[in-house]
């Protein structure tokens, strides 16, 4: 069954509720990029996040873009922290997607106190956001964050700022995490109260490298085995309401998204508690 559309927040989008996540393209050529795309037409796909830190995710999609034009909502990010740093990053991220307007762009990891506060004070990158919007050149404002402290961090930048989407952790160990659990339980009502979409990510997250040999391109040692992701993707899926970004690695990319046009029902806490054992997981936030 394809995988169902949910409105993102207050944009007027109606996007996949699985999200594809640019940073699998990182470090890619163009013709793995482009079957990358072939994957996503297939699934139905019509959301793409990206960074400009994410490699040269933003040149691989650019010709994405331009051969189906209004077929992908495009959002990406800024490290920016000052307005005027800001400007600069957001006009260099439409040169390299080819695109005169974003549909939404992000404040990324917004975690640190120090440059949370910069950013998000007079001078700040907000500005810079907020006069991008006013221009037509960005029509939503997001913020992401990583991290076991970021979905109180995301509370507290709402209070700040009322932003379009957050974006941060959601898998089944970090939200073992009482903290953690709680924050996120609130934040999403706070989100749900202000008609702001909630983005998750590290939905397949198995547990950090640790001096483990690497295969794959992700930051930390994703899930691999089919049924596996299935079950994670399922688990976090089960929450209503919410987004799930695809993976960071490309070849997992298919995994995942055949795992969410199967999702009928939450994979219990049992099943996952098991799996947890079984495979000897951990939490890659701590």
């Amino acid at each position: 069954m394809p995988i169902p559309l949910q409105p993102f927040g207050r944009t007027g989008h109606e996007s996949t509720r699985v999200i594809f996540g640019g940073a699998a393209l990182s470090r890619v050529s163009q013709d793995v990029a482009d079957r990358a795309l072939e994957t996503l037409l297939d699934h139905g796909i019509n959301h793409i996040d990206v960074a400009p830190s994410y490699g040269d995710a933003e040149l691989r999609i650019a010709s994405w873009l331009k051969a189906h034009p209004n077929q992908f909502f495009v959002a990406t990010k800024t490290d920016a922290r000052a307005a005027a740093e800001g400007r600069e990053e957001l006009h260099r991220s439409l040169d390299r997607l080819g695109v005169d307007h974003l549909d939404l762009w992000q404040l990324h990891n917004l975690s640190d106190p120090i440059r949370w506060d910069r950013a998000l004070s007079p001078g700040g990158v907000i500005d810079a956001a907020i006069e991008a919007r006013e221009q037509g050149l960005v029509r939503a404002i997001g913020v992401t964050g990583h991290g076991t402290q970021v979905a109180a961090t995301h509370r507290r930048s709402l209070q700040r700022f009322d932003f379009d989407s957050v974006l941060l952790p959601y898998n089944y160990l970090t939200l073992r995490i009482p903290y953690y659990a709680e924050n996120f339980d609130a934040l999403q009502r706070s989100c749900q109260e202000r008609n702001a979409a909630v983005q998750t990510i590290k939905s397949i997250a198995y547990r950090p490298w640790m001096g483990r040999d690497r295969v794959s391109s992700t930051w930390y040692q994703p899930l691999s085995e089919p049924e596996d992701i299935q079950r994670a993707v399922h688990w976090a899926l089960g929450r209503p309401g919410i987004f799930v970004l695809s993976v960071g690695d490309v070849n997992l990319l298919p995994h995942v998204l055949a795992a969410a046009e199967r999702f009928q029902v939450a994979t219990h806490d049992e099943v996952m508690q098991a799996m947890v054992q079984r495979l000897e997981m951990e939490p890659i936030f701590v």
